[in-house]
């Protein structure tokens, strides 16, 4: 039993006698014994910022509140004796019906396995009950378990309770006036009168009564309610009841379940919000049911179905009934079709359809809610809803959003709006039969365009995104292109595009799979040109150097075709990257001379110009050509004052002047350059640059017998650029590494590395690269 397990134990315990949670101070001092009982206030206070006089009273009250909850003495010395005791009694037990035994001294029932993972619910209700409020509606989306809920609540608390249900269509709604009549005559065994209002108070009288606790139940309020949550014209006599039950001088207590909020000014009502079970509560019940099931698929299905008690009974039903009790088969059939069950596809679009006779604003911007993704980014702002209003006077826009939340139609919290995925499936078929997929989609993603105006986090860049992916839906691939082309505010650069902020935030996968489906269906050859060159850039960083050839070809040969000159030596500038990590240097070498020539041809692309003098010192030096290495670096040094290199080229020249001063000797040099570099990248967040310039800087090390400096710092690069599949420069790393360890003369773990860095660079198809490590083992 962990610490946080024992914290939530106790909580729990505390709260169903009190009312109340352990505040902070006492949470640390359970905390910091449970880890380690022989801690002392002096210790715990030093490491939390108290005094110890402080703790010391704490703690003294908490031994005694612990006490009085638990029935038996518990001090500093035996708390987790007996919250480990108590603790294996639980299991042994349901859990409710353990916490309630210890709280209020009474026996525990027999285990319920229909009624799961509500204990809290029924103690925040007990708790509402002993503030003396009269009237509790538990309010919660259809299937929630209101029902259920209140009706267990009752029973545990022993009370003898009244029921109501409400008809599911308002004209069979029973009138008032039968149901109080009935009420005397069968549970008070008094004959009523005539009037209605005679009847009522006798009905308070017998609610006076401190002899039985009384309790009623009104299930199903919201088919009597109209759109802005009052009783409806023909059932107002209703609200008299809801006064007599209000009547602080009544000893009685009222739950009302709806899905819809009730609002009568002149009735004190109390609102309890019901959301879906959790999953333990969905593990234990397909447990006490012997469903076999993985926890992944458990906690997949529990979260579609936003954890919804009628679901999770329906669903069990079917895998017990068709599946051979087997979840995971079920949930591998029919995670893509949430609505398969017809119960629970007429609980789902019965709210719809009440929805739309009740308010046809809220209905029509339900079904516009549908066209949200709520996936990379899960929630909208208000404004992702009032932008669906297009055809609502905005002054009534904030009326059917709360009509929406009101109806637990929508999930709300500080600000955030979403759709559960049941109710999501349902929006979006009703969206698309209705006409209006199209513009719903294209408001969203102006929506989404509009919102993001700076992009700083990577959060931000997936924000902006989403407006692409709502342009695909409705084949709009023109603007989708757009999206990712387009250039974007950001703490950097004066304007980059989004495409290249994924590269910055090490996106790559996702970039990738954005733009392979745009590339089928673009007419356009300057987006197709871009497009190829992103692409290209993508794949090379992830190790697939033949697909980033292919793209760049591609790219290189549409811009030629159709005379776009920045692309014309931005693909040829990236085909010289690549052939440097094949180890095609002569290849490599002849293009960089190629964009430097043609980029000085236009003072526009200065900056290509330094980065291929960049790359061009690099070969050079790598090839062992120190004068022309040394005369080209002269000229990088003026051409790095240009305002016209990005913060991407800034940090990639860096790098390159620091690889060549390595590969000259000026280890100094080299050092002081590569810490510049990783400078620059801290503050451009250019993590994988980082990496690579974490890399080049314990080969530095390396060269200056610092190998334990250097060593930590390999492993830094590596851990860094596997997290990022920066695949490419991953293979150099472990090549760097081995040579640090043959430096050591640490032969078996040196030539284990180099094989690590072989088997990379064969993936990538980099024979040349392979042949260098090969000649590096032999000297082993």
């Amino acid at each position: 039993m962990g610490a946080e397990e024992a914290l939530e134990f106790v909580d729990n315990l505390v709260f169903l006698r009190t009312g109340e949670h352990l505040h902070k101070a006492q949470r640390i001092i359970l905390r910091h014994l449970w880890e380690d009982e022989k801690r002392t206030y002096h210790d715990i206070a030093d490491s939390r910022g108290y005094t110890e006089a402080h703790l010391k009273a704490v703690g003294a009250q908490l031994w005694h509140l612990l006490s009085k909850v638990l029935g038996e003495k518990v001090s500093k010395s035996n708390f987790s004796g007996v919250i480990e005791r108590l603790w294996h009694t639980q299991h042994a037990q349901n859990t409710y019906q353990c916490i309630y035994s210890i709280v209020n001294d009474a026996t525990p029932q027999e285990l319920d396995s229909n009624f799961v993972g509500r204990d809290r619910e029924i103690a925040e209700l007990q708790n509402l009950v002993s503030q003396e409020k009269k009237i509790i509606l538990i309010q919660g989306e259809g299937g929630v378990g209101k029902t259920t809920l209140a009706r267990k609540y009752f029973k545990t608390q022993g009370f003898y309770f009244l029921e109501l249900w409400m008809a599911q269509e308002s004209q069979n709604i029973v009138s008032v006036e039968s149901v109080v009549e009935e009420w005397l005559r069968k549970d008070f065994q008094e004959e009523p009168g005539r009037e209605f209002g005679i009847n009522l108070e006798r009905l308070r009288r017998k609610l006076r009564n401190r002899s039985r606790k009384i309790g009623v139940l009104i299930d199903g309020l919201e088919s009597a309610l109209d759109r802005n949550g009052r009783i409806i014209l023909d059932h107002r006599p209703y609200i008299e009841l809801l006064r007599v039950l209000a009547d602080p001088t009544i000893h009685s207590v009222t739950l009302i379940t709806s899905r819809e909020r009730l609002y009568e000014s002149g009735v004190d009502v109390n609102f309890y919000s019901l959301k879906g079970l959790g999953e333990s509560a969905w593990r234990q019940f397909f447990t006490s049911r012997q469903i076999n099931f993985q926890t992944n698929a458990l906690s997949q299905m529990c979260k579609a179905f936003g954890g919804n008690a009628k679901a999770m009974e329906i669903i069990s039903g079917a895998i017990i009934r068709d599946f051979e009790k087997d979840a995971n088969v079920y949930w591998r059939e029919n995670q893509n079709n949430l609505l398969v069950e017809g119960v629970l596809e007429h609980l789902v679009t019965s709210q719809f359809d009440r929805l739309a006779q009740m308010d046809a604003e809220a209905y029509r911007l339900l079904c516009r809610l549908g066209c949200y993704r709520y996936q990379n980014v899960t929630h909208v702002s208000i404004k992702g809803l009032e932008c669906l209003l297009w055809d609502v006077p905005e002054q009534l826009s904030r009326r059917i959003i709360k009509s929406l939340c009101d109806r637990s139609l929508v999930e709300f919290r500080k600000g955030k709006y979403w759709l559960h995925p049941v109710i999501c499936t349902e929006a979006i078929a009703r969206l698309r039969s209705s006409g209006e997929w199209q513009i719903a989609n294209r408001k969203a993603a102006e929506f989404w365009t509009a919102t993001v105006s700076k992009i700083e986090f990577p959060q931000d860049a997936l924000m902006a995104l989403e407006a692409y992916y709502h342009y695909v839906e409705i084949g709009d691939f023109e603007q989708a292109a757009n999206v990712i082309l387009d250039n974007r505010g950001n703490r950097w650069d004066k304007s980059i595009s989004l495409g290249v902020l994924f590269y910055r935030f090490g996106l790559l996968e996702t970039l990738i799979s954005v733009i392979t489906p745009l590339i089928e269906n673009l007419k356009s050859e300057y987006y197709l040109s871009r497009l190829y060159n992103m692409l290209g850039r993508a794949y090379h960083q992830t190790g697939n150097i033949a697909l980033a050839l292919d793209c760049h070809e591609r790219a290189n040969q549409i811009a030629e075709r159709s005379d776009i000159f920045q692309e014309k030596i931005s693909s040829n500038f990236n085909l010289g990257l690549c052939y440097i990590d094949l180890w095609e240097l002569e290849q490599a070498k002849n293009i960089f001379y190629f964009v430097k020539n043609l980029s000085e041809t236009d003072e526009n692309y200065y900056q290509y110009v330094v980065y291929s003098l960049c790359c061009l010192a690099y070969i050079n030096s790598s090839l062992g050509i120190r004068e022309d290495a040394l005369a080209i670096l002269q000229e990088v040094k003026a051409g790095m004052t240009s305002e016209r290199l990005t913060s991407w080229g800034v940090g990639t020249s860096l790098l390159y002047t620091s690889l060549t001063y390595k590969n000259l000797g000026h280890i100094e040099t080299a050092i002081e350059i590569c810490n510049q570099a990783i400078s620059h990248c801290e503050y451009n967040q250019f993590t994988y640059l980082k990496a690579r310039a974490t890399s080049c800087l314990a080969s530095l090390h390396r060269e200056k017998g610092e190998f334990m400096v250097a060593i930590n710092k390999h492993l830094d690069a590596i851990v860094n650029m596997a997290t990022l599949s920066d695949k490419c420069n991953l293979a150099k790393a472990h090549y760097q590494l081995a040579l640090t360890y043959q430096r050591m003369g640490e032969v078996t773990i040196s030539r284990d590395t180099f094989n690590q860095a072989i088997s990379i660079f064969n993936e990538m198809q980099a024979p040349k690269q392979v042949q260098k490590v090969q000649i590096a083992i032999a000297r082993l």
